[in-house]
């Protein structure tokens, strides 16, 4: 898995791409929270859930699914996350669907249960360039520079210069709507 932080790469991505105030922080926060939450099944361990068991790390948590049942949550709270329905449910569904989709491109793990509860499959990326994420005592070694060197250059640097690209795209776009 990529650390904890880059889960939250994508919302931020987001936020910083969309015209200031489009996305209010309130959904920011849901969408920074729907990224990160998969990762929650690591508790699983604690309570002696293996690995590759359906509800284990990677599993029901990191799949289609349950992106679908996070962007329903926010559909019935669009209201709080100061959104319309459709704004709050898509972008909390594109936030927690980068989750598993970022851990499929890491080189570690069992790979991801996307197609829960269709399908058992745990499932890679074809290129997996990403250095799987060591766990809470070695994420401050060596191996976790390793890791976070590698999320900088595959994860933030080229969502940095997509929004960068973006954003100039945008101010060079004329506004037609200001015109008759």
């Amino acid at each position: 898995m990529p650390s904890v932080f880059t889960h939250a790469a994508i919302p931020l991505a987001l936020w910083w791409a969309s015209d200031h105030g489009r996305i209010s922080p309130r959904l920011l926060g849901a969408g920074v929270v729907a990224a990160m939450l998969p990762d929650a099944d690591v508790l699983t361990f604690a309570l002696h859930i293996p690995y590759a068991d359906a509800f284990g790390h990677r599993g029901a948590s990191h799949s289609l699914l349950f992106a679908g049942l996070l962007g329903l949550l926010a559909l019935l709270g669009a209201r709080r996350l100061q959104a319309g329905r459709m704004q709050a449910a898509a972008f909390v569904f594109i936030c927690a669907l980068s989750h598993p989709l970022l851990d499929a491109l890491t080189s570690g793990g069992l790979g991801v249960a996307l197609w829960w509860p269709w399908s058992d499959a745990r499932l890679f990326a074809p290129w997996r360039p990403i250095r799987v994420s060591p766990f809470t005592k070695h994420f401050f070694s060596a191996r976790g520079l390793q890791t976070v060197l590698s999320e900088l250059r595959w994860v933030w640097l080229p969502l940095f210069l997509c929004v960068c690209g973006w954003r100039l795209i945008q101010q060079r776009t004329p506004d037609l709507s200001q015109h008759p």
